[in-house]
């Protein structure tokens, strides 16, 4: 497997070129490794918790994408069926099936904006069009209803099914769809289906509430001259495209009991790991080359200066998930440290095929 001086190394160029804080987390056949280097809070000098609560943003797309198909197992959902079948009161095109939804196939505005491949942006919620407007509405309450309402007053992106674009829309649409089917909010129902199952203790879906629970590295947001904690914030603005925290510990179990089985039956667990042609997207997870040979199960997220990790064999032999905080800001300024980090990561414990 990895070297663990490697790692470190690593963890320690990402806080050099800017990312505050950064824990690690390896399983693979030799045993478990974690580490740290940064700092939890800006200017200070305790490391960032190994067992930190972390929001994962779109990482609550594949415990999302998982629900849904657990209802799906059950003979409650139908996969290729019309959503619009099960929220008649949206007004959805009919031709969207729940499969569409998982897999970013839709064509359904992006609530939280959307980059074309012109470069040209149509801005979403009021929230997001700017730095300052997110960070002076960071604790007013949205529905799920309020943000469809803003994407489909927005022409699609393309004909249901015949294209590929991430929007964060499919999984509200998700939400309200396993609420209409349950009857339960969603939360009640990922506790109760994954979260109390797999005894993820540090994690919680918390769709308005504000707080993160201790310990956690903090989250922050620049605005010109003025650096924002924005740990707390309410993230129903995001809401089941992203409103989730856990921690690394958390992330391996969720993402080595997907893989193995555990939450899905076989059939259902092949077709969330088959990949549209665009992107390599599954249904709620990324299936990609894997640096030494074969493939990776992933899903990463970033959300207002945290972000999560989480990769994964097929056969769930080795696991990597990291947590990060960091200083966001409106352009984006550590997104190509991120990826760069991130690659060299997976490169170094899933390289030595």
């Amino acid at each position: 497997m990895n070297n663990s001086a490697e790692l470190e190394k690593i963890m320690q160029e990402m806080v050099e070129a800017g990312i505050v804080g950064v824990t690690v987390r390896v399983r693979d056949e030799r045993g478990e490794w974690t580490g740290s280097a940064g700092a939890a809070e800006l200017g200070g000098a305790e490391l960032p918790p190994v067992d930190g609560h972390v929001r994962i943003g779109s990482n609550t797309k594949t415990f999302t994408a998982t629900l849904v198909l657990q209802l799906v197992a059950e003979g409650r959902i139908e996969l290729d069926a019309p959503v619009a079948g099960y929220l008649p009161e949206l007004d959805l095109d009919g031709r969207i099936t729940v499969r569409m939804l998982l897999q970013h196939t839709s064509g359904v505005f992006n609530f939280t904006g959307e980059y074309f491949e012109d470069g040209t942006f149509v801005p979403g919620i009021p929230a997001t069009q700017a730095g300052r407007e997110w960070v002076e509405r960071r604790f007013h309450t949205y529905t799920p209803h309020d943000l469809v309402k803003v994407a489909l007053a927005q022409p699609a992106r393309f004909a249901p099914g015949t294209d590929w674009s991430y929007s964060n829309t499919n999984y509200v649409l998700a939400r309200l769809l396993i609420e209409r089917v349950t009857g339960r909010p969603v939360a009640e129902e990922m506790h109760r289906r994954i979260l109390a199952p797999l005894g993820l203790t540090g994690t919680v879906q918390p769709t308005t509430q504000t707080d993160l629970p201790a310990p956690f590295a903090h989250a922050y947001y620049r605005l010109d001259e003025q650096t924002v904690d924005v740990s707390e914030h309410n993230p129903s603005w995001i809401s089941s495209g992203g409103d989730m925290i856990s921690t690394t510990a958390d992330l391996q179990t969720f993402l080595h009991a997907l893989v193995t089985g555990r939450l899905l039956p076989a059939q259902l667990l092949a077709e969330m790991f088959t990949p549209e042609g665009k992107a390599g997207y599954g249904l709620g997870v990324f299936v990609q080359p894997a640096p030494g040979g074969g493939t990776l199960i992933t899903h990463n997220g970033g959300i207002a200066g945290h972000a999560a990790l989480m990769y994964a064999t097929p056969d769930g032999g080795t696991v990597l998930t990291a947590a990060l905080n960091y200083v966001d800001d409106s352009d984006l300024s550590m997104a190509a440290a991120f990826q760069q980090a991130n690659q060299r990561l997976v490169q170094e414990v899933f390289g030595q095929g």
